[in-house]
């Protein structure tokens, strides 16, 4: 459709005619401010992309339009349907992420700061990364005991501190409330700031920051911007942090013509910085605004929505809505409780051959989701054994993970030490003050007397005949060489499992990734789980091969990482995180580990906030689907090798009776009931699509995790020491795990895992 200029009434009718009630009302209520709460697959898109089109049609100038996504995918998306709709004039629509925005906003602007010019660059992670190092190095901090500082740096960005502010707000303590921690990051953030601008350059943090500052700081400026874009539309209203938030109400301040579209229900990116109260409180913000709930479903089955629904009915924190379908009511859920985690992968692997070979359904129409990439590792394996072809969305490929790649660098470097590539791969990692100058001299030398790098380091009178290494350095290469050869005999009298464990620990990777660089972000407890699942696999291949040596071990390996079944051509089933899932949709869906622990995340068990999230997580995962939803559970798991029974996620009990059939593998694939007897807090209201149940509470206590049963020696108020981290009191022991308050106050609490605390008792 393209506007018909001798009928434009027609052609306004004509594009509402496309659209059901809700979203018609979303599209033609052009004037003040609007909230669509728009459920999963309620057509959202086009609501945004028809009201674009029906602004046009209304004589509103594209230029006077801004649309702003959150990924470069939706904005091209969504322009191209405008485009397509309403014709050539949609091109004109400013129609971007946020980032994307501000950049060229500030190429605009810039020059009115006095600190920055317009052809300023922009820092990604790695080189904003690089610049922190540069800083702590300058101020003779130690990196790895002021790893948390970037984080620190960038929150306060997004709430909108520079660091002046941020030294004010420090400062506002008295003398003795103040820690020589937040001393130190004032004077980080100070240097880290007048490094970016010495170079003219802005980090991702800055785009939004410098943008909200100077449309703040310059009347003139605001206003030129907010005539210019009277019309202003945000899409995934729900994950605004504060400074997205902030932007877009002093664009919209003048005129009020803002409308957001999102979902409460679907906000899971609290972690980094989303602000749910943002869509909670819109109307508070605006009093005038139009609240629109798009509640039709267009995706799910009506049994899909029914479990949906009851699982994020027992969240407080939303806005009340319920998701309905006119689409067939379609098969229940199916729930299985399998034996293991290796189980529950054969068995969704069998699944889906069955699916594509009985029922015609495309392997690019499968969907397997989990909560933590560790997840993925077994089914990665199953469906190599079975060559069913799939790829990893928003994620490497299990044995390409850096630190999985890393470990195996250590082992094959133990078997064969002419492999250069390991060697050189791990010779510093954990560090060990080799540089890459040292590296490059030892490579250079081993190639030109034409022997392997290890040879070189390994022999002593070979060792101090390459040129240009420090006494330092030839002992640290001395020792490493040591450590190398000392495994070969170590592995002898050790069951493979255990060997690899004992090479993580002496290696000190471990150690790096508990308290080295970055040691307290999430994605460092990510590595130490996949590295507990590769033990996992060890474990698996030890107790089914005849002959399990660490060579056999190596073979399997590497036979699953070179065997390539797949043609990238071919259709293929889709592996995932359930944060990776947002957004997309399947025909079938296999939402796996629905266990307490996993889903919900053990960190967030005993948080009613942290809580309703994984909530809102389990409820994106279950709307993915479109006609078959699968929900799996193991009863065993493993965790470095340890077994450890699993416990069925409560999220599972709140699904209403009638939407859901469960199954044991156990018993034979006998059918058992998932009704618990556990009250509710608070009584759940009879709908249609969701009968009463009972159901579990909603501020719900850590449960008890099987990991409580192994045997570690700690109790709430014991002293404990850490050799970096220094003494601290234990707060509690729980779920597998040791919450600490450490006395530095730099390091504050931290929650590390018992079995592998680096920490013992202070006794008296």
């Amino acid at each position: 459709m393209s506007i018909d200029e001798n009928n434009l009434e027609e052609t306004q009718e004509n594009l509402l005619k496309d659209l059901n009630p809700q979203q018609a009302e979303a599209a033609a209520t052009l004037e003040g401010p609007v909230l669509i709460m728009a459920g999963a697959g309620s057509g959202k898109t086009r609501a945004l992309t028809y009201r674009i089109a029906n602004l046009l049609t209304h004589d509103v100038p594209a230029w006077q339009i801004l649309a702003i996504t959150f990924t470069n995918k939706a904005a091209a998306e969504m322009k191209a349907r405008a485009e397509k709709l309403i014709g050539e004039q949609a091109k004109k629509v400013w129609l971007s992420t946020f980032h994307s925005f501000c950049a060229n906003f500030l190429r605009r602007e810039i020059n009115i700061t006095g600190k920055y010019s317009s052809n300023y660059i922009i820092y990604d992670s790695s080189d904003s990364a690089t610049v922190m190092r540069e800083c702590l190095k300058e101020l003779n901090l130690d990196e790895e005991r002021f790893s948390n500082i970037a984080p620190k740096i960038s929150d306060a960005k997004n709430n909108l501190m520079d660091a002046a502010h941020f030294r004010e707000s420090i400062l506002l303590k008295s003398d003795d409330k103040i820690s020589d921690f937040e001393r130190n990051l004032i004077q980080v953030y100070e240097l880290y700031e007048r490094k970016l601008i010495e170079s003219n350059a802005l980090d991702f943090d800055d785009l939004i920051f410098v943008s909200v500052r100077i449309l703040r700081d310059n009347p003139d400026i605001l206003e030129r911007y907010q005539e210019r874009f009277r019309y202003i539309l945000v899409d995934e209203y729900q994950d605004t942090n504060v400074a997205q938030y902030t932007l877009t109400k002093i664009l919209a301040a003048k005129y009020k013509n803002i409308c957001v579209v999102g979902d409460a229900d679907q906000s899971i990116y609290g972690w980094r910085g989303a602000d749910m109260r943002n869509i909670l409180n819109f109307e508070q913000d605006y009093p005038q605004a139009k609240v629109i709930l798009l509640e039709q479903n267009y995706r799910s089955t009506k049994h899909i929505l029914a479990a949906a629904n009851g699982v994020i009915r027992h969240n407080e924190n939303r806005k009340d809505k319920n998701l309905w379908t006119e689409n067939p009511t379609g098969e229940k859920v199916k729930f299985i409780q399998c034996v293991s985690e290796k189980s529950e992968a054969a068995y969704v692997a069998r699944e889906i051959r069955r699916l594509v070979t009985s029922e015609n359904f495309a392997c690019r129409e499968i969907a397997v989701l989990y909560r933590t990439n560790a997840q993925s590792r077994n089914f990665e394996e199953k469906f190599m054994q079975l060559e069913i072809p799939y790829v990893i969305i928003g994620g490497q490929k299990f044995y390409e993970r850096k630190e999985i790649k890393d470990i195996l660098a250590y082992l094959r470097l133990i078997v064969n030490h002419n492999d250069n590539m390991s060697l050189q791969r791990i010779i510093n990692v954990p560090r060990r003050g080799f540089g890459p100058i040292n590296i490059a001299r030892l490579s250079e030398f081993a190639a030109q007397y034409e022997i392997s790098i290890f040879d070189a380091i390994s022999n002593e009178d070979t060792l101090q005949r390459v040129p240009q290494l420090s006494p330092r350095i030839r002992q640290r290469l001395r020792e490493f060489a040591a450590m190398i050869i000392s495994f070969g005999s170590l592995q002898v009298n050790m069951t493979l499992p255990n060997f690899i464990n004992a090479v993580l620990d002496e290696t000190g990777y471990i150690k790096m990734l508990n308290e080295g660089e970055d040691a307290n972000k999430i994605e460092n407890a990510s590595r130490i789980e996949n590295l507990g699942a590769f033990v996992n696999g060890a474990t698996e291949f030890a107790a089914s091969n005849e002959d399990p040596t660490l060579e056999n071990f190596l073979n399997h390996v590497a036979l699953l990482t070179d065997l390539d079944t797949v043609d990238e051509t071919q259709s293929r089933v889709s592996l995932m995180t359930i944060h990776s899932a947002k957004g997309l949709e399947f025909p079938v869906v296999f939402l796996t580990g629905v266990e307490e622990g996993l889903l919900p995340y053990i960190t967030a068990m005993a948080d009613s906030d942290r809580l309703e999230e994984e909530r809102r997580l389990c409820y994106v995962a279950m709307t993915r689907a479109e006609q078959k939803l699968y929900m799996t559970a193991a009863e065993e798991r493993k965790n470095f090798g340890r077994s450890y029974d699993a416990k069925v996620s409560f999220f599972i009990r709140e699904i209403p009776r009638d939407s859901i059939i469960g199954f044991s593998e156990k018993n034979s694939n006998s059918e058992i009931s998932h009704n618990i007897t556990t009250a509710s807090k608070r009584p759940v209201e009879n709908k249609s699509s969701a009968p009463s149940i009972p159901v579990a509470p909603t501020k719900t206590t850590a449960p008890k995790n099987p990991e409580q049963n192994l045997s570690v020696d700690f109790k709430v108020g014991d002293q404990v020491k850490h050799k970096r981290w220094g003494i601290g009191s234990v707060m509690d022991v729980s779920n597998g795990y040791l919450k600490i308050n450490f006395s530095n106050p730099e390091i504050g609490e931290k929650t590390l895992k018992a079995i592998a605390a680096p920490v013992e008792k202070v006794t008296e």
